[in-house]
């Protein structure tokens, strides 16, 4: 069985591995993507797997946008961490799907769900279109939840000027202080404005009008003078240096 794993995160696509172990699934692993456009490229050049496990949100996108550029034939395990309703609109579309954290038990009833059929469920694109369209645009939300001393505060979004996780934790930043925020980077970028907010990298979103500066960096880069930055470096990875300029300009 070839598996190809699409995963930004390498924690979780590491996590992958020990599950699919532990299910005893023998496999052979073709490769670990954190991109959409490295999918594309490596569709381009290898064979196709027996099955893939996609994080639906990927370094420079949401791992529907692949769909738009491939013909993805194999049958699909999709990894989200996203809301119920996302969630209900994969069930109806015959997609399968983990949501994290993934428990050893959901790894395996998706195991057996494929190898019991063990082929392509098809994906509608009509509604991958409305999944991506809504994704990318509602709930975007007006305030965060934040810890604050031994109890919690709200934040307004428009005034947080970055995000970014830390050994596990994540961190919201104001002109008042730092914040810890009980939710990802992944499951936050999708709740906020994306006019305003930008994911340059797997562990940084960044407000834009907390840029103040931005410099040529090393191997097609770009770096970011931020006003309050509090030692933090803000480098724009490579596959979304063209994004994050054009989101510059709008």
């Amino acid at each position: 069985m070839k598996i190809l794993i699409i995963e930004d995160e390498a924690r979780a696509a590491n996590q992958l591995q020990i599950l699919l172990k532990e299910c005893f699934f023998n496999y052979d692993l073709l490769g670990i993507l954190d991109s959409v456009v490295d999918v594309i490229d490596w569709y381009q050049k290898n064979a196709a797997p027996d099955l893939i496990f996609m994080d639906i949100q990927l370094a420079d996108g949401l791992s529907f946008e692949i769909f738009q550029k491939v013909k993805i034939e194999a049958p699909i395990i999709f990894t989200t961490a996203f809301d119920q309703y996302a969630i209900q609109a994969f069930k109806v579309n015959s997609i399968d799907y983990l949501l994290k954290p993934i428990q050893n038990t959901d790894m395996q009833a998706a195991i057996d769900k494929f190898t019991k059929n063990n082929m392509s469920t098809g994906i509608d694109q009509a509604v991958l279109s409305k999944l991506l369209t809504s994704m990318q645009t509602s709930n975007q939300r007006k305030g965060i939840l934040v810890k604050d001393g031994n109890g919690f505060i709200q934040i307004r979004t428009e005034d947080l000027q970055y995000i970014y996780s830390e050994d596990s934790i994540t961190f919201g930043v104001t002109n008042e202080g730092r914040y810890i925020i009980e939710e990802t980077i992944d499951h936050l970028i999708q709740s906020l404005d994306p006019g305003q907010f930008f994911r340059i990298n797997r562990g940084q979103i960044i407000s834009k009008t907390a840029i103040e500066k931005i410099q040529p960096y090393f191997n097609h880069r770009v770096k970011l003078m931020l006003l309050n930055p509090r030692n933090q470096e803000f480098i724009v990875s490579r596959p979304k240096t063209a994004e994050f300029k054009s989101w510059l300009n709008t």
